[in-house]
């Protein structure tokens, strides 16, 4: 009878710890409006029409992605539900979507949201509901604030840092050159003419012209006919996709052939450089952190390879030469991770955490050497890039990946 006693004892103590374990696992569920045992809501807000609607092709893809992350089972069993809204890259237009995503759609975050302006329009209203405004799509070093913004995250480099690469280059291939700027009349604009100024520092004196445009301007060229006249022998365009395939375009009508930098985000060959025409674009100089779908030197790439798979799967109509569609796809995948992070403490709290303590991640897109790396008081993911020049169809690399942060 000891025995038996003993025997429904242990039984009893087994079931009691295997009840408190059971729900001690459900206590550990953790959701904030927007998350459930069964769906992940995220928004977006893209320009799909209006001036930048070039960057439509971000949200596309992005919205791909979680298709296939769906179909695949999800994040931790939970489908995600991608709520994307056209703003028309106007901020009264982002901040009523915003609302729309928030109060109504009841999402999570707002992932991946594109422009400048934009953003800046929504961030003291996604702080003070502490929603997290996460993986903006926007240089602007204003992402990276966390003490005062601690509910705002960029993704990509920024512009200040980039500008200053171009400075460091420009002192290098051309220190006696004549620097004529073009740039786009916003917070965009102004971040990437900082940086350019504090890159050449005391040879800021190089610069013969800055020359402003607004996005409701239908073309730049009365400005590029200023910059040439300014006898400027170097051209910086900061702009946006349609004004650089238009810049491009015009100098070469006017027939001015500066040294010519286009910023980053207006790096897609399918996107400025075609439309512009690929023979009076060879010789642009840019810099990039991701790959060129376009470049047949990344086919064995491993990453790639993922990624053109999943172009054929599940965005077939997408252009690979859009650097639109390698950046949405770099984006998504970095939310997804963070999202895996998360595990079931899916609390907007938890997400910013997550997002704060990426180590050494490497997207599938991203040049070989660029990590994405994160911490509580460091709210820039990318700090790397590499220059590029334009040659025949596609992008070439050159010089070392370069950490534009201060100092290094």
């Amino acid at each position: 009878m000891t025995a038996v006693r003993f025997q429904v004892a242990a039984l009893s103590a087994a079931l009691a710890l295997c009840t408190a374990m059971s729900s001690e696992a459900l206590a550990q569920k953790k959701y904030d409006t927007g998350a459930s045992d069964t769906e992940i809501k995220i928004g977006n807000i893209m320009p799909y029409s209006g001036p930048a609607s070039a960057y439509a092709a971000i949200g596309k893809t992005e919205e791909a992605y979680f298709n296939k992350i769906n179909a695949e089972g999800g994040i931790n069993g939970r489908k995600i539900k991608f709520i994307s809204y056209d703003d028309a890259y106007s901020p009264p237009k982002t901040v009523e979507q915003a609302r729309k995503l928030v109060e109504n759609d009841g999402v999570l975050l707002i992932f991946g949201s594109l422009g400048t302006s934009t953003n800046g329009a929504i961030r003291k209203y996604m702080n003070e509901k502490k929603v997290p405004q996460l993986f903006v799509a926007s240089g602007a070093s204003k992402w990276n604030d966390p003490k005062q913004y601690p509910w705002t995250m960029g993704w990509q480099p920024s512009y200040t840092s980039e500008a200053r690469i171009y400075a460091k280059y420009i002192m290098k291939a051309k220190p006696e050159g004549k620097i004529g700027v073009l740039y786009q009349n916003d917070d965009f604009g102004r971040d990437y003419l900082k940086g350019l100024k504090d890159g050449l520092g005391t040879k800021a004196s190089m610069i013969v012209l800055e020359e402003a445009y607004d996005t409701s301007e239908p073309t730049v060229d009365e400005h590029v006919v200023k910059l040439k006249a300014a006898g400027a022998d170097i051209f910086i365009s900061i702009t946006s996709p349609k004004f650089a395939a238009q810049a491009i375009k015009k100098a070469a009508e006017i027939n001015w052939h500066p040294m010519q930098i286009i910023s980053n985000v207006s790096a897609s060959v399918g996107g400025v450089l075609e439309p512009a025409g690929l023979e009076i674009s060879q010789g642009v100089l840019s810099a990039s952190y991701t790959k060129d779908g376009s470049d047949p030197q990344w086919n064995a790439d491993d990453g790639m390879k993922k990624f053109y798979n999943f172009l054929a799967q599940y965005d077939p109509k997408a252009n690979k030469l859009d650097a639109g569609v390698v950046f949405g796809y770099a984006a998504a995948q970095t939310m997804v991770k963070v999202l895996q992070m998360c595990g079931d403490d899916l609390t907007r709290e938890n997400v910013m955490k997550q997002a704060a303590s990426l180590k050494d991640f490497e997207p599938d897109t991203l040049l070989p050497g660029i990590k994405i790396n994160t911490a509580p008081d460091d709210f820039a993911p990318i700090e790397q890039l590499q220059m590029m020049r334009f040659r025949g169809k596609k992008w070439e690399l050159f010089g070392d990946i370069i950490s534009s942060e201060i100092g290094r």
